[in-house]
């Protein structure tokens, strides 16, 4: 049965306001009588009980007053004693009684505020309901609980002896941590059982938060406890090793006054010793616990690590300019221009120095080469030539996927685990200011949303500004104006053009064969005969079978497949000796190439047999590319459509990019425009679709270079004329004929080589790239400057004659092969 409450008893008392506080039934509270309003309330509640005379107390109503307004409900309050406070003050004590649900105003004797009000009259069933008897033992248990924190002993033997329901919940009035707004609540609350279920989870809680903030407290008082004893533990070892410095004869001296010895007798710049002698002054201010003295240290440390006033003299190689060729010569085959450039560079450094000139406008004789070539041609291990024949330092930076700007400029040094960028670190590896930095695939760098790094690289690349470089890390400058930095890549275009501008170009384009062979023979063979476990004597490759290494079994522009080949073949030769099937020494001949490694797999197209070459039938042109791998030979087929198909129009193939199908464009409508001038029938081009189609359609292509190949294999299918097997072309095509010049000349030149072709077909404008190209490969070629397509056609197309015999031929064999494709018929 659940406690009741009603109201049945109606007062008219005077108004004692409570501001900002609470008072429950039960409490007694005195009240200081200087205030008016409390005055007045006494007063007026004396005043109305002298006429009864009943000698009952004078009562008075206790309302709260929150903010200026008033509680609905009240608590009925008894004047016990009126006299004089603790501190003297007049003053009055007031038991408060029971609740009081405030009704309408009313008048009465005094200046007070009168209400009428309904008294609340409480019952509680006899004897307690289960669930009210638990909430009675778990209040009393958590109220003890609490007491005994605060060492309230008697108030507890109090608490336990309250055994009203009504009267336990209201003595939670007396506790500090409620606050008004919680007190209201349980006042207006009428159910006493409802009551002590509010007054026990608002005291849970409590608790549980007392808890919680003690938990803090303690780990808190252990940190500072730990500091406390740390910090006293290291006054006691400094104090020890004082005395024991002093019994050995020694100054004391604290840490930071090591560092200022040491920044003071470190060779250092004079504004890198300034900043440094700031750095150290701040260590001397800071705590040993502060954070800010391990990034002090930290920075120090690498400052004192740089080599700022280290140099590397060169070597006498580096002054004797034909010692230093001779070295580069002895450690790379071929790549004249970069040796040139290299020579050069050597040259004009011995006269500055022969003149006093070392450093002029603060800068010295740095340089900056980008070396741009194929992969397998010998850009990063160049580098590495380079600094031997200067006799410096050489440091390789990585930069193939750095997306982060901070890896070139360093971070700041707000930063957690912050470091100085690769290019501080490179110097600091080399252990001196003038090392040969080589920035490995530069055209590999990314960007994303921490910064661009080739951005951060335009200083560090600038001959015009690197003798001022700012690190993050360091913020002091930094003279990279004596070093030489050499930049790799594969691809051009990938470098940003700002970068670009910075750098001297030096293109690498590969190695002919000759220069293929004396690499093997002088650099990959020695090499792998010792990584295979073979000594010297014990296995020869012959001449030829290098040559045929390089031409039959790998084409590429650089050497890294040829070295394979070559491991290839020593390893053979080494398992057949283990296994006892061959004895040693054994030179291997071009003839045992077939057996030891297989059949070669880039077969010269003029070595296949006639019926077998791709341009044994009209509709087919042999062109010249460039890839990111160097120079390559592309191919280019041609066919007309059925006319009983009705298609028309023009169909391209091969994944092209946008310039190459407008060069077909471009191709098929020259010929429709001149046709009668060249003997063509263009009928069949208004008649019948035209398709021409690039091999390799899985390899994107694009550019304008395929334009004269197209127009040629488009006229050979008009014609019915093949193009010679021998000869390939490359140039710009324009709607009246005109051959323009195109890029990559000495790439196209070398992989024509590559491919066994003789005669080469290219602009006219592009005959001074003539001079870039190997003298042997000229030798070998026969080179053709045209300027209008009707040269191209004359030099490619065979004599009609000879292309019916070689088409006859090409049938014949296509039906004699199940696995002879001929995809384009003859035109009439």
């Amino acid at each position: 049965m659940a406690a009741e409450s009603t109201a049945n008893t109606l007062l008219a008392l005077p108004v004692l306001p409570l501001d900002d506080e609470v008072v429950l039934p039960g409490m007694v509270v005195p009240f200081d009588l200087s205030d008016a309003e409390v005055r007045a309330a006494v007063e007026a509640a004396q005043a109305a009980a002298r006429p009864s005379g009943s000698g009952s107390k004078p009562k008075v109503l206790l309302v709260p007053r929150i903010d200026g307004t008033y509680a609905g409900m009240g608590v009925l309050g008894t004047v016990e004693q009126v006299g004089r406070l603790a501190d003297g003050d007049p003053g009055a004590l007031i038991r408060a009684r029971g609740r009081v649900r405030i009704g309408a105003g009313t008048t009465g004797p005094g200046a007070a505020l009168w209400v009428e009000g309904a008294q609340v009259e409480e019952t509680v069933p006899e004897p307690l309901p289960g669930a009210t008897a638990e909430l009675v033992k778990e209040y009393k248990a958590l109220a003890t609980s609490w007491l005994k924190k605060r060492g309230a002993w008697q108030v507890v033997d109090r608490v336990q002896q309250i055994d009203d329901v009504s009267a336990l919940a209201d003595n939670s009035g007396y506790s500090p941590f409620l606050t008004s707004e919680q007190k209201i609540q349980l006042l207006e609350t009428e159910d006493p059982t409802a009551r002590l279920k509010l007054a026990t989870e608002q005291l849970r809680e409590h608790l549980a938060e007392q808890d919680v903030a003690e938990s803090i407290a303690k780990d808190v008082q252990e940190g500072v406890d730990k500091q406390q004893r740390e910090f006293l533990l290291r006054r006691q070892l400094e104090a020890v090793r004082k005395e024991l410095r002093e019994l050995n004869g020694q100054e004391g001296e604290e840490e930071s006054d090591d560092y200022r010895a040491r920044v003071e007798a470190a060779d250092l710049p004079e504004n890198v010793r300034e900043a440094a002698l700031k750095e150290v002054e701040k260590l001397e201010r800071a705590s040993d616990q502060s954070p800010e003295g391990s990034w002090i240290r930290t920075w120090l440390d690498t400052v004192l690590e740089l080599p700022w006033t280290e140099r590397t003299d060169d070597s006498a190689s580096a002054y004797d300019i034909k010692g230093a060729q001779e070295i580069l010569d002895a450690e790379h085959a071929g790549l004249q221009d970069v040796k040139e450039r290299i020579t050069e560079y050597l040259a004009v450094r011995k006269r500055r120095s022969d003149r006093g000139m070392g450093v002029v406008g603060g800068r010295r004789g740095g340089a900056v080469l980008a070396l741009v070539g194929p992969p397998g041609v010998g850009k990063t291990s160049l580098g590495e030539s380079v600094a031997h024949a200067m006799g410096r330092k050489f440091v390789r930076v990585a930069l193939g996927g750095v997306r982060d700007e901070a890896e070139i400029r360093g971070h700041r040094r707000t930063y957690v685990g912050a470091l100085p960028g690769r290019i501080v670190r490179a110097i600091k590896e080399a252990g001196s200011m003038n090392p040969v930095v080589l920035l490995d695939e530069i055209d590999k760098v990314g960007s994303d949303f921490r910064g661009d790094p080739a951005a951060a690289l335009l200083e560090v690349l600038d001959p015009a500004q690197n003798h001022t470089f700012r690190d993050h890390y360091l913020e002091v400058e930094l003279d990279l104006s004596d070093v030489v930095f050499l930049a790799t890549a594969n691809v051009l275009e990938a470098i940003p053009e700002a970068l670009l501008d910075r750098m001297e170009l030096v293109r690498l384009d590969g190695y002919t064969e000759d220069e293929k062979v004396v690499i093997a023979r002088d650099h990959l063979l020695p090499r792998q005969l010792e990584r295979a476990g073979l000594g010297d004597g014990e296995v020869t490759i012959g001449e030829g079978a290098l040559r045929k290494l390089a031409g039959e079994y790998t084409r590429e522009a650089g050497v890294r497949n040829l070295e394979r080949s070559v491991a290839r073949l020593l390893r053979k030769v080494a398992a057949q000796h283990e296994l006892g099937e061959r004895e040693l020494p054994f030179t291997v001949g071009a003839d045992d190439l077939r057996r030891l490694i297989g059949r070669p797999h880039h077969v010269p197209e003029s070595a296949q047999d006639p019926a077998e070459r791709r341009t044994a039938v009209p509709g087919v042109a042999t062109g010249l590319a460039v890839t990111g791998a160097g120079g390559d030979v592309l191919y280019v087929e041609a066919s007309l459509a059925d006319p009983e198909t009705g298609a028309s129009g023009l169909t391209l193939t091969g994944q092209l990019g946008d310039v190459m199908k407008e060069s077909a464009q471009i191709a098929l409508s020259f010929l429709r425009s001149h046709g009668a001038e060249l003997e063509l029938p263009v009928g069949d081009l208004k008649d019948r679709g035209a398709h021409i189609h690039f091999p390799a359609g899985a390899v994107p292509k694009d550019g304008p270079s395929a334009g004269v190949t197209m127009t040629t294999a488009l006229a050979s299918l008009l014609s019915g004329r093949l193009v010679r097997t021998d000869v390939a072309m490359t140039g710009e095509v324009s709607l009246t004929g005109r051959v323009l010049p195109i890029g990559g000349v000495k790439q196209k030149l070398l992989a024509a080589h590559r491919a066994g072709i003789t005669t080469v077909v290219i602009p006219k404008r592009n005959e001074p790239d003539l001079d870039d190209v190997p003298a042997e490969v000229l030798e070998k070629l026969d080179v053709h400057a045209v300027t209008d397509v009707r040269q191209v056609l004359e030099l490619a197309l065979a004599p009609a004659s000879a292309s019916a015999s070689a088409s006859a031929s090409a049938s014949a064999s296509a039906s004699a092969s199940a696995s002879m494709e001929v995809k384009v018929p003859a035109a009439a």
